[in-house]
């Protein structure tokens, strides 16, 4: 599949006609609705004859809540690997506390389409939030940790869940080699069932990188006690700093680069973002927060505010900027050229594939370029 950037004065069936495409299938692929409205700037999608050149096998997971439109879900479904359901919880005694919503439903299509349900595990508290005392007493109780173990597992059998993801933050630093010891049982009981574990690692540069979102986060001892590990290469550009990309391609790469000193490269997944953000200006630190946007429904933004959209050569993503009720904003996201340069990574490094979070938005135009560059295993 070709990328075409829309310049003044094109409309989708010029383009179509350009490209002896159908006006039809660029709009669907694209998620373009009636009259076919486009943005300056904005990246399409544009079929091409059939790719015949040998693709690499790529493992591809995608987060979801089990409130996922159906839609969404069965149209997601056939580009990945592993779908974990997020999330399952716990208490200080190892009770297993289970998502709000039920998620037999995700755990029953995943397996119509081929796909493996994952159950994803956090330390989060009554508020929903990542509470590091959680994480302090599962992994120093011995008898918390078993107690949730077997409550895991007997849910996995119970409900047809086939792997385990640990996505552990905010590791107090003092609980960093407990972590660890945490992922290597969880994998040794797990491994005997057919289960395998991953685990979620915050995006650190160095082994010493301060901040406690990565003191606890040790990469080789991770590495080696999980099957895989999923690198949150995200949130560059978050909702409470300043405006900038989601996820810059140069600070992705400096991650890779260091991670795969310290994991081997078949181990690892490159976390991809499947969001952007809108930020009002002037960003004012502490007060400030950005709005979550899906990608599709940027570039709506952008067209419905007569906005060009622009492209950033350092970090390799659009954005653009509009004013609203006489409110200035700044807009980045991602688009099917950005995700393209993420995918250049996995075969550059040689990883095993990629995870997205999440997949509560349908792009439909990201699937379907990942599908023209690799082949997913099922």
């Amino acid at each position: 599949m070709q990328i075409y950037v829309v310049r003044e004065g094109d409309s989708i069936d010029s383009i179509a006609a350009a490209f002896a495409a159908s006006a039809e299938e660029i709009a669907y692929d694209n998620q373009i609705s009636k009259p076919y409205p486009l943005a300056v700037g904005q990246a399409l999608l544009i079929p091409d004859a059939d790719n015949t050149e040998q693709k690499r096998a790529v493992r591809v997971n995608g987060y979801a809540y089990p409130y996922i439109q159906d839609q969404v879900l069965s149209e997601t479904l056939p580009y990945l690997t592993t779908l974990s359901v997020f999330s399952y919880g716990f208490t200080t005694s190892g009770n297993l506390v289970p998502p709000q919503a039920d998620d037999s439903h995700m755990i029953h299509e995943a397996w119509q389409y081929g796909t493996v349900p994952v159950l994803v595990l956090t330390p989060f508290d009554q508020t929903g939030m990542f509470n590091n005392y959680l994480i302090s007493e599962i992994t120093h109780n011995p008898a918390a940790q078993q107690n949730l173990i077997d409550q895991m597992f007997l849910t996995m059998e119970e409900k047809g869940f086939a792997g385990i993801d640990l996505d552990f933050e905010y590791i107090l630093p003092q609980d960093r080699v407990a972590y660890a010891e945490f992922v290597a049982n969880v994998r040794a009981q797990a491994a005997p069932r057919g289960y395998p574990v991953s685990v979620a690692l915050a995006p650190k540069t160095s082994a010493d990188q301060r901040g406690l979102l990565y003191e606890g986060k040790d990469y080789k001892l991770l590495g080696a006690a999980a099957d895989s590990v999923l690198l949150m290469t995200y949130e560059w550009g978050y909702t409470y700093g300043p405006p900038m990309a989601v996820a810059p391609i140069n600070k992705v790469r400096e991650v890779v680069e260091y991670a795969v000193t310290e994991i081997p490269s078949e181990k690892i997944d490159l976390g991809i973002p499947n969001y952007g953000y809108d930020w009002t200006l002037p960003f004012i630190q502490g007060t400030s927060a950005a709005r979550t946007i899906g990608n599709v429904e940027a570039v709506r933004i952008a067209i419905e505010n007569h906005a060009e959209i622009q492209f950033d050569q350092t970090a390799m993503s659009p954005f653009f900027r509009y004013e609203k009720n006489g409110v200035q904003h700044e807009v980045w996201f991602e688009d099917v050229r950005s995700m393209r340069e993420k995918f250049h990574l996995i075969p550059e490094y040689g990883l095993r594939g990629m995870g997205y979070w999440q997949i509560m938005r349908l792009f439909r135009a990201n699937w379907l370029l990942l599908a023209d560059i690799f082949d997913i295993v099922k």
